[in-house]
């Protein structure tokens, strides 16, 4: 009997989930009431759990490496500092240096072989379709939503250092004024963990951060970056009398580094602090490691919180998306219900991930190239800032971004109080995610190490080397109908003749990342519907796998001080504890991500 319900239990949830995919085809979840959205979109990512999760540890064997070996039990209750340990039964799951995965099946993760790899010529894509000739604003957002995505990118993914070996080489037109024909864009790092003679098979790659949602960026991902960051008193972090974090050096200098990256590492290390000092109020007796341990599991899951109920709705500023993204916190139910109640359900739909079950959908977790392609949003960075006085509002400083970046971002620090920054990130505008809005600085980019980049060029030919298909096989495999002209995918006609030029009016030559910019998104979206499938599977799936989001979301593990801690904060409650002077201009906005009235 209880197989026979089984298969009709399957046999129902198949038709759902086809029935939704069918309405999406047909109206789109996007125009449906809000109820009739969400039971379309949960249909969508039950589609995606289970057509849309690959593991790439059967593309080509692993080299063998022993387990990792704990010492006592502390790493039941903890978070490693390289991921390590969090799926028990597979203690190497997404830690660093694990694979990425694929959201798409292994036979469709070859990239193209030469010369149509280079075709059309990246940096022909990148002078033609990606330049910002003049700035188009994302006026429902700030700089801070900005540079929240790359801090988080700086926890999520890295594929580590690019070998300057072997790299490839982009033949220059006869206008294009850059400094070395032909331009240099150097290859992904090697898979290390892949045996040699598998050359037949799919490329692989390495992930060399961990993959959990575990503040790495604000923690390190390995003991010895942790234990240089530990105060190792009452369980806090190193901060300088002056209350900012002490910068190695050796940080400035990685690629990505600049005032917004410091200013919320700076911030979430005071939180971190803020967290010790509640948890030895109430917990006197705990140890300097005790304290750490926990105060890293509640600020890590402070992030997640945020992110999954702030940041992305403040982004996807659409009515259904405000109600499925606190619903995969909270749960339908909602926050009265969970808070008063705890959880009413096994059911995610009704009382949400967080607290619920782990479930992996069959498939050891990992991020994946798929991720990381879409979360090309460089468009979101501005080339010129104001920084202001919170005071008053008046002009501190006119800057480029240069002048925040890499070893100018500590001078900064020191000279202007994080105060005026972060107010004025907040009052400021970040970029619509759209062609011709790529930073000016990004198309000549030059690395800490001297090596002068077009960022634009390197993102187009990052994906077709990490075999990411192009756009209209790519939306076709998160089962959206292909486009079948060029003219299907913008509604901007000038954007439409420019594509055709570049990709010979071929729209299945349309690299991913333009038609991701392209694409027309959904009201209030600030990316595209495309781009969103993988956010829809794969957020939800980092939260899914976890099991400190799961099982052991507990007030055994986290303590009910760090639960209560976790309920009652938000974004703007954590810049207003460590910076009250916000709140005559903070004080007046819902959502921290969204544009703060300048004071008067």
């Amino acid at each position: 009997m209880s197989s026979d319900n089984a298969r009709t239990g399957g046999k129902l949830s198949n038709f759902f989930n086809k029935l939704a995919e069918t309405i999406d085809h047909k109206i789109g979840w996007d125009k449906l009431p809000s109820l009739f959205g969400l039971a379309v979109l949960a249909g969508i990512r039950n589609r995606l759990r289970q057509k849309n999760l690959y593991d790439t540890s059967v593309t080509a064997p692993v080299i063998p490496t022993p387990d990792p070996v704990a010492e006592g039990d502390v790493y039941l209750t903890s978070r490693s500092p390289d991921g390590t340990f969090n799926d028990l039964s597979n203690p190497r799951m997404g830690a660093v240096g694990s694979r990425f995965g694929r959201n798409f099946p292994i036979e469709h993760s070859y990239p193209e072989p030469q010369p149509a790899i280079l075709s059309p010529n990246p940096r022909t894509v990148s002078r033609e379709l990606l330049t910002r000739h003049q700035f188009a604003p994302a006026t429902t957002l700030n700089v801070l939503a900005a540079a929240w995505l790359q801090f988080m990118i700086h926890d999520w993914f890295s594929h580590g250092k690019s070998p300057k070996e072997n790299p490839w080489k982009l033949p220059l037109k006869e206008d294009d004024t850059w400094h070395e024909n032909p331009m240099v864009v150097l290859r992904t790092r090697p898979d290390p963990t892949r045996p040699p003679g598998n050359d037949a098979a799919p490329p692989t790659y390495v992930n060399v951060t961990s993959a959990w949602w575990d503040g790495s960026q604000v923690y390190g991902a390995n003991e010895d970056v942790r234990s240089s960051l530990r105060s190792g008193v009452g369980g806090k972090l190193k901060v300088a009398p002056n209350g900012l974090i002490p910068i190695n050096p050796e940080a400035l200098a990685q690629p990505g580094a600049w005032l917004g990256l410091a200013l919320l590492i700076n911030l979430f290390t005071l939180e971190h602090n803020a967290i010790c000092d509640r948890l030895r109020t109430e917990y006197p007796a705990m140890s300097d490691d005790d304290l750490f341990s926990k105060a890293q599991l509640v600020n890590s899951a402070l992030l997640a919180k945020i992110h999954t109920v702030e940041w992305t709705p403040g982004i996807l500023g659409h009515p259904t998306l405000q109600i499925a993204m606190r619903a995969n916190w909270w749960g339908l139910a909602g926050e009265w219900a969970y808070r008063r109640f705890g959880r009413l359900s096994r059911s995610e739909l009704i009382s949400g991930i967080v607290g619920g079950e782990t479930n992996h959908f069959n498939v050891p977790y990992s991020l994946t190239e798929e991720f990381v392609a879409v979360y090309r949003m460089h468009p979101l960075i501005p080339d010129d800032y104001s920084l202001r006085s919170a005071a008053n509002g008046s002009l501190i400083q006119e800057c480029e971004f240069r002048q925040l970046a890499g070893i100018h971002t500590q001078k900064v620090l020191e000279e202007i109080p994080m105060t005026d920054l972060l107010y004025s990130f907040g009052i400021a505008h970040p970029g619509a995610i759209q062609l011709h809005n790529y930073p000016r600085f990004l198309q000549t980019y030059e690395r800490p190490d001297g090596f002068i980049m077009d960022l634009a060029s390197t993102d187009i030919l990052r994906s077709r080397e990490l075999g990411v298909p192009r756009y209209n096989q790519f939306r076709q495999l998160l089962h959206k109908l292909p486009l079948k002209s060029i003219d299907e995918l913008t509604d901007n006609p000038e954007w439409a003749e420019e594509m055709k030029r570049v990709y010979d009016n071929d729209i299945d030559r349309v690299d991913t990342t333009v038609g991701l910019y392209a694409e027309r998104p959904p009201k209030g979206f600030g990316f595209s519907d495309t781009a969103f499938r993988i956010f829809v599977l794969m957020a939800s799936r980092r939260l899914n796998s976890d099991r400190f989001f799961t099982v052991d979301y507990t007030p055994k593990v986290y303590t009910q001080a760090g639960l209560e801690w976790l309920n009652d904060n938000t974004m703007k409650t954590v810049l207003l504890r460590h910076y009250p002077q916000l709140a005559s201009s903070l004080g007046k906005v819902k959502n921290a991500f969204a544009p703060w009235p300048g004071v008067v």
